[in-house]
């Protein structure tokens, strides 16, 4: 095996994300004279236009030094009201339907993912083919196979990738792992996180309510949409509730669990994991969906030095109780708690606070942003790099599989694959 198409290890990934200048990679002639402009404005082009990308539309225009120029989408009418909302702003976007050719707008540095699933994969490459630094919302990708090989496009770049966990703008879980390892939990034996919301019984997770006859709009390119997804017939449901349906999303796993587990990756420092078991089922909302609505699952990992001799984790994630566990790291002599101020250490036997933590930062889409154009303008660490956005995405895409499959996978280091 390749250099190039080695495993992310976990000593890697700490590297990668470690705090301090690293040997400045190779640039393209584009991307080097980024650098020497980082005075400039970043020019912005945003693909995706529906309700995700409304929250990184309002963070970028309240930032100053950047302006979206660009904005593609293969629906029409939700491209016009992006520009319409940056002429109001005073800016001016040109609208444009094939994303290929938004690659193409002179002067631009990096593209604004916000895209269903099925297409991160291929936009985040061509985006990086033409030399343009890129925001993508989490997941990385669809599945583990295309995270490697978005993983390996950013590391032969020299180009700066930010995923979408947003939650890794917050500085709980980076300072969690330093006080890990200075040993004040002792070994880490386990942790425990939750995503859980309470829908009504009427309309389970992402239901709109749309009706399943409504006809394909005008302006709606829907084997645009479908990309590379099967091709099949116009569907209401499948375009305005894409989270429910397999071809486009990992349901829970992908889309909430991806931001809880990788907290927990950040501040124990974990790699891949070992094995991983996903459980649950459709138990409640039997409304066509493929994902199901009631999910869980249990991952193991390997040996950290100073971290942990082993480990598992366990993500719950209902969808019709909104009844939470607690956020916490168990350690041998301590467990790390984590709450809307920051975290707390919790000596084991007397039950004594030990330390607390107020955390800086926050779980913030112009947080997050903004710590790209320091990536880019300076070389500031990246919060959730490449490296990160793919160690999340490969224990929940294993999760996802083991449910299908209805049985537990291994990690096969060699092949970077679930067997």
């Amino acid at each position: 095996m390749s250099a190039k198409k080695k495993s992310l290890t976990r000593r890697s990934f700490l590297q990668a994300t470690a705090a301090g200048a690293a040997a400045a990679p190779i640039l393209s002639a584009r991307s080097y004279a980024r650098v020497k402009g980082s005075n400039n404005r970043l020019r912005i082009g945003m693909i995706g236009c529906g309700g995700m990308a409304r929250s990184h539309l309002n963070a970028l225009l309240d930032i100053d030094d950047v302006e979206v120029v660009a904005l593609c989408d293969v629906y029409e009418t939700r491209a016009r009201a992006f520009q319409d909302q940056v002429y109001r702003s005073g800016g001016r976007a040109k609208r444009i339907s094939d994303y290929r050719k938004l690659l193409e707008v002179e002067g631009l540095d990096y593209v604004n993912i916000a895209t269903p699933e099925h297409w991160h994969h291929r936009q985040t490459l061509d985006a990086l083919d033409a030399g343009l630094h890129v925001y993508c919302e989490k997941p990385i990708t669809h599945n583990v196979q295309q995270a490697h090989e978005v993983l390996d496009k950013v590391s032969a770049s020299g180009l700066k990738m930010q995923v979408g966990v947003q939650g890794m703008s917050d500085d709980s879980y980076s300072s969690a792992f330093q006080a890990i390892k200075d040993g004040k939990l002792g070994p880490v034996v386990q942790a425990q996180i939750d995503y859980v919301r309470n829908h009504s019984l009427t309309r389970g997770p992402w239901r709109t309510g749309v009706d399943p006859t409504l006809p394909q709009p005008d302006d709606l390119d829907w084997e645009g949409w479908l990309g590379p997804a099967s091709k099949r017939p116009w569907d209401a449901r499948r375009f305005f509730e894409w989270r429910c349906y397999r071809d486009y999303s990992g349901g829970v796993a992908s889309d909430l669990f991806v931001h809880r587990l990788t907290r927990i990756i950040r501040a124990c420092g974990l790699g891949y994991p070992t094995r991983v078991t996903g459980m649950g089922g459709i138990t409640v909302w039997e409304d066509g969906r493929e994902l199901p609505d009631n999910f869980e699952m249990l991952a193991e990992y390997p040996a950290v030095e100073g971290v942990t001799p082993g480990m598992t984790v366990h993500v719950l994630g209902t969808m019709a109780n909104g009844h939470r566990n607690e956020h916490l790291i168990r350690g041998h002599d301590a467990t790390l708690i984590f709450n809307r101020q920051g975290w707390r250490i919790v000596e084991q036997g007397s039950g004594e606070t030990l330390e607390e933590h107020e955390k800086t930062g926050a779980e913030d889409v112009s947080l997050h942003h903004q710590n790209l154009h320091a990536a880019i303008r300076s070389g500031e660490q990246l919060r959730c790099p490449a490296e990160l956005g793919v160690l999340g995405l490969t224990a929940v895409d294993g999760a996802n599989q083991s449910w299908f499959e209805k049985r537990m996978l291994n990690w096969d280091d060699e092949a970077r694959r679930w067997v």
